[in-house]
Parts: C-alpha cells; sequence; structure tokens
C-alpha cells in the first residue's frame, strides 16, 4: 500500500473517531438551578412572597397558557393560548420588576396543565400546520408581552397520536427557538403510560431542542422512599438519554418523596454522583401556607459549591 494511500486510510480513521466524539451525548451534571411553578392555584402569590437565594439559578414557570378560550365553558382554541395563571397578582410589570430586583432569575410560562376550568385540558389540534401556526402566534404575543426568557410543554391529556404531538411541540419549539423568541425550553412529563409514550415520542425527535427534563416524581406513590426515588431518577434518566432530569417534589404533600422524608437526602446522593442538575418545586401557590421553607432548603443545597 503507497504511502498517500495509507494517509488517506488514517485521514478517514481520525474523522470517524472526530464525528464519534461530537456526537455522544455529554453526561449532565450538577447545577444550581431551582425553578418553581407559580399561579394556577389564585392563592394571591407573588413572585416577592418567594425567597430567592442569590446564588441558584432561579425560574419562576407560570402555570399555565392553554390553548383554550376563556369562556365559562372552556373548549379549544387549536393553538391559539391564553393566559390562566393568576395574572392580577403576576403581570407583566411584576414580572419585569422581579427580573430588575434578581439578576439570577428568569421568568417561563408552561402550557396546558391538568385541568382547565374543571375540565381536563387536552391536546386537541385540528392539524399540524394550523395548530403550530396558530401557537407561535399567540405564544409570541404572550411571551413578548410579558417579557419571558422560556417555554415548558406540560400536557396531560391527549386527543392526538404521539407523532402529531411530538411535530406540534417540535415544530413550535424550533420555531420559537429560531426566531429568538426565549431562551430554554422544557417538558414535564409523569410515569404513565400515554404521557410517557407522548413525551418520548417528542424526545426522541426533538430532544436536542428540550433544556431540562421537569419529571414530575411527585405523581408517583406518597409511601415512596428514598431508595425508590433513586431507582426512579435512574430510569428516567434512561428514558429521556443525554437530558437535563431535574428531581422534584411537591410542596403540599400529597405524593412522592416529600422534603421531610427524604427528598434531601436523596439529592445530597444524586449530588456526590454529579447527577443532581436541578430541583423544581409544584407549586409556589401551595408552599405559601407553610412558609416556603423548603424552598429555602432547596436552594441552600444547590448553592453550595459543587
Amino acid at each position: 500500500m503507497g504511502i498517500c494511500s495509507k494517509l488517506f486510510i488514517s485521514l478517514l480513521i481520525l474523522q470517524a473517531v472526530i464525528s464519534l466524539s461530537q456526537g455522544a451525548e455529554a453526561a449532565p451534571e450538577n447545577s444550581n438551578l431551582f425553578r418553581e411553578y407559580i399561579g394556577a392555584e389564585f392563592n394571591n402569590v407573588k413572585f416577592t412572597d418567594v425567597p430567592i437565594n442569590p446564588n441558584v439559578d432561579f425560574h419562576f414557570i407560570l402555570s399555565f397558557a392553554i390553548d383554550y378560550d376563556t369562556s365559562s365553558s372552556p373548549s379549544p382554541t387549536n393553538g391559539k393560548f391564553n393566559v390562566f395563571w393568576d395574572s392580577n397578582n403576576l403581570s407583566p410589570s411584576q414580572v419585569s420588576a422581579i427580573k430588575s430586583q434578581y439578576p439570577n432569575v428568569k421568568v417561563a410560562l408552561s402550557l396546558g396543565g391538568d385541568s382547565v376550568q374543571g375540565g381536563s385540558a387536552n391536546f386537541q389540534p385540528s392539524s399540524v400546520s394550523s395548530w403550530v401556526s396558530n401557537a407561535v402566534s399567540s405564544l409570541t404575543d404572550i411571551i413578548k408581552q410579558y417579557n419571558l426568557d422560556g417555554i415548558d410543554i406540560d400536557y396531560e391529556h391527549f386527543q392526538a397520536d404521539p407523532n402529531t404531538f411530538a411535530e406540534c411541540i417540535g415544530q413550535l419549539v424550533s420555531t420559537l427557538k429560531k426566531n429568538g423568541v426565549f431562551s430554554f425550553a422544557s417538558i414535564a412529563p409523569f410515569d404513565d403510560d400515554e404521557v410517557q409514550s407522548h413525551y418520548q415520542a417528542l424526545w426522541k425527535k426533538y430532544g436536542n431542542l428540550i433544556d431540562y427534563v421537569n419529571f414530575q416524581f411527585y405523581a408517583y406513590d406518597e409511601r415512596t422512599t428514598v431508595s425508590q426515588f433513586l431507582n426512579y431518577f435512574e430510569i428516567q434518566t434512561s428514558n429521556y438519554k443525554g437530558g437535563k432530569i431535574l428531581a422534584s417534589f411537591i410542596s403540599d404533600g400529597s405524593g412522592g418523596l416529600a422534603p421531610d422524608n427524604g427528598f434531601f437526602t436523596a439529592c445530597s446522593r444524586l449530588k456526590s454522583k454529579e447527577e443532581l442538575y436541578g430541583i423544581f418545586i409544584w407549586s409556589a401557590d401551595d408552599s405559601k401556607a407553610n412558609g416556603f421553607r423548603y424552598e429555602k432548603q432547596s436552594q441552600a443545597l444547590l448553592a453550595i459549591p459543587h
């Protein structure tokens, strides 16, 4: 074999090695990201009520924007989103004020949620193209009005197959990111066959556009132990391979591993393994009753250097 042939083959091998290394998924590592849903329960909670540690990255997530009308008997509107959070206490001016007061704060909105005025908030597009067109237009208006930084996907009920959901949400996030409307996106699945089939279809095709996975670990049984939680965490890390899976709890203690029953022990173990990419809480509305003590504890843990 001639020198030129050997050189050519060596270059091909080097190129293959570089391609493999670039294609490998970077493992998530510890982060000081704290996220909290706010506004869904109309408990008069304000941004300023929630303690904010200056040493964490803090995301408020307004809950919810829903593609339903706002009548007494709301019905789906095929991607035309309206605000269904407590906009009296969580207004555009209050978003600007909290972001000005705390440079470490960003504010996002969440889409869908479990229910709308007593009924299920269904994902119910007429077609992919019409839903995406309406959603891009209506959400761009809301995000710009409120000066928001990100979007969260929290649909929990579906009148469409997983591929349609994946295409609608994937094209929406891709378009809004490309247009510079927001800078980060997250999804909020939980361990239910229908829910997982939809979100994993989205992840398989558009996972590269999803910055965080707000997995609802509080949807597991309220008798969850530390070891069970850590097992669930590893399972979802596998389901959303390469994703930044956040640990989570519900502050009213109604499900999952509760803060007083070992949640912070589990988080400390994840942190020791460089697997704690952040914590999120559902929700500030519930936490108001206990003085936000778990918010303080979560942020203190995240703020410890890693």
